[in-house]
């Protein structure tokens, strides 16, 4: 009785063996990391750049920490951003692919948070030079909500109302 229910059912998935899976999340991984990347390496190059002007010797000795901080937080969003491709290349052909796919997907996630950190530190350093107001904290929060909203909130809500997982 209850395989002739499940078989009137609306079926939900795709039909695809685990590899099958494995390579269509590993296409659309690559594809999100991609996006990721190309902001975490344009925001960390500018940060580099920072320390080579002459402004930076005018930075208070808080904004100098903020920013050595911003600076790490992004050579380490960079690392984990582009720790999918190299995990990839490393273990292409050995078939553990769908191990690959879940490591790749953490690494991702981690980036994102990273991400999240440097872009936020960035925005506390920017702002506290160009302005040096004290409304900068709360502006900097309400950046940091409408991330968190965008691209955890959002996609978390999403999951859990849509998902039976």
């Amino acid at each position: 009785m209850a395989d002739a229910a499940q078989g009137g059912a609306m079926r939900r998935g795709r039909n695809e063996t685990e590899e099958e899976r494995a390579d269509r999340m590993w296409q659309e991984l690559i594809q999100e990391v991609r996006v990721a990347q190309m902001g975490v390496q344009i925001l960390f190059g500018f940060l580099l750049t920072v320390v080579f002007t002459e402004k930076y010797d005018e930075l208070t000795d808080t904004d100098r920490m903020i920013y050595l901080v911003t600076v790490v937080l992004g050579a380490c969003a960079t690392g984990a951003l582009i720790g999918p491709v190299s995990l990839h290349r490393l273990v292409s052909g050995r078939r553990v692919k769908p191990q690959a796919v879940r490591l790749a997907s953490r690494l991702t996630l981690l980036g994102l948070v990273l991400l999240l950190a440097t872009t936020t530190a960035s925005l506390l350093l920017i702002l506290r030079v160009a302005t040096h107001d004290g409304f900068v904290p709360y502006l900097v929060a309400g950046v940091v909500g409408w991330y968190l909203l965008c691209w955890f909130v959002l996609p978390l809500w999403t999951r859990y109302k849509h998902t039976s997982q």
